[in-house]
C-alpha cells in the first residue's frame, strides 16, 4: 500500500480511491468488451463463454493498464497538476463525461421532437452528433468539479473554446 500512495503522490487516505476507482473502471471496461467481442462471436451459451470472458477481460485489463500509464507519462509535463493521483481523477473524469454526453444527446434530441422515425438519418445523426458538443463542454466543468478538478477543467474548458475561436467570451 505504501508503494502505491509513493507512485501516485497520495497525501491523503481518501485520495486512494482515484486509484482504485481507475482500477476498477478499467476492470469493467475490460469485462464490457470481452463481453461485446462475445456477442460479435456468437459465443453465447457454450462452453467457451466463461473461458472467453475471463481470458479476455483480463488480457484487456493489463493491456489497458499499460496504456493509461503510458498515456499518464505522456501528459506528466503538459497537465499542470501538484499530484500524479490527479492525473486518474482527470482521466476518470473524461470518461464519464465522454460517455454521459454521448448518452444525453439522444434523448435530448428525442425531447427536441427529431426522432428516427420524423427526420432523415442524417439529419438525426447530425444534430445528434453536434448536441453532443456543448453538453459535453457543460458537463467538463461540472463533473471535473465534483472531482474536485475544477481549475483544470475550467482552464482546459478555455483553452478549448479560444482555439475554435471563441476565445472573446473569455477575454
Amino acid at each position: 500500500m505504501q508503494k502505491l500512495k509513493q507512485r501516485w503522490e497520495i497525501q491523503k487516505n481518501w485520495q486512494i480511491i482515484f486509484p482504485i476507482l481507475g482500477a476498477l473502471l478499467v476492470l469493467f471496461t475490460s469485462y464490457a468488451i470481452s463481453r461485446s467481442f462475445l456477442h460479435f462471436f456468437d459465443l453465447n451459451n457454450t462452453i467457451f463463454e466463461w473461458i472467453f470472458t475471463i481470458g479476455g477481460t483480463v488480457a484487456l485489463y493489463f493491456l489497458l493498464i499499460k496504456f493509461f500509464i503510458w498515456c499518464f507519462k505522456k501528459v506528466e509535463d503538459k497537465w499542470k497538476v501538484d499530484y500524479k493521483w490527479e492525473m486518474i481523477a482527470i482521466f476518470i473524469v473524461f470518461a464519464i463525461t465522454g460517455s454521459a454526453a454521448g448518452k444525453l444527446a439522444g434523448p435530448l434530441v428525442h425531447w427536441i421532437g427529431l426522432d428516427n422515425e420524423n427526420v432523415p438519418g442524417y439529419v438525426y445523426w447530425t444534430l445528434r452528433i453536434l448536441l453532443i458538443f456543448p453538453i459535453y463542454q457543460i458537463l467538463l466543468v461540472f463533473i471535473g468539479w465534483l472531482f474536485g478538478q475544477y481549475e483544470f477543467f475550467w482552464n482546459f474548458e478555455k483553452k478549448m473554446l479560444k482555439r475554435l475561436g471563441l476565445g472573446a467570451f473569455f477575454s
